[in-house]
């Protein structure tokens, strides 16, 4: 009897798989750009122990952000300020056929902190909550890094 061979399947683009220096690669920039964009907010890739892995998704993402940086002149900070007002799609013009199907679309205006819909008073406190989660967890890696 002949073994059926299992069907291949396409990776899905959201699954991390890629080490910091084939990104790095893939995007034609230093790993040490990945680690600063890391460290600012600006990408999160996944971490499985001391390695960071990143999918094609965060590929794409890094591509906008260097585009926002690099074509359109704005600085790491201007962009963390306006991303967290503005979901990228808006910041880039996308149109929206483009931005519906974008996989890599960064919404970090949106509160993830559950919070009543409407009341925007708990939108503003979810809002803030989750900036104060980004900040924590953005100095726990200094600390890390620092010593």
């Amino acid at each position: 009897m002949a073994r059926r061979k299992p069907e291949i399947m396409p990776m899905r683009p959201d699954v991390p798989v890629y080490p910091i220096g084939v990104a790095a690669r893939l995007l034609g920039v230093h790993p040490r750009t990945l680690r600063i964009y890391e460290n600012e907010g600006l990408i999160q890739p996944t971490h499985v122990g001391a390695r960071r892995l990143f999918s094609m998704n965060d590929i794409q993402w890094i591509k906008c952000l260097r585009s926002y940086i690099h074509d359109e002149g704005i600085s790491i900070p201007g962009l963390k300020k306006l991303l967290s007002l503005v979901p990228c799609w808006e910041v880039a013009s996308c149109p929206p056929e483009v931005y519906e199907h974008c996989r890599a679309r960064v919404d970090r205006a949106a509160a993830k902190t559950l919070h009543i819909v409407g009341d925007e008073a708990a939108a503003r406190e979810a809002k803030e909550t989750d900036r104060e989660k980004r900040k924590t967890a953005t100095q726990k890696k200094k600390q890390q890094f620092s010593g």
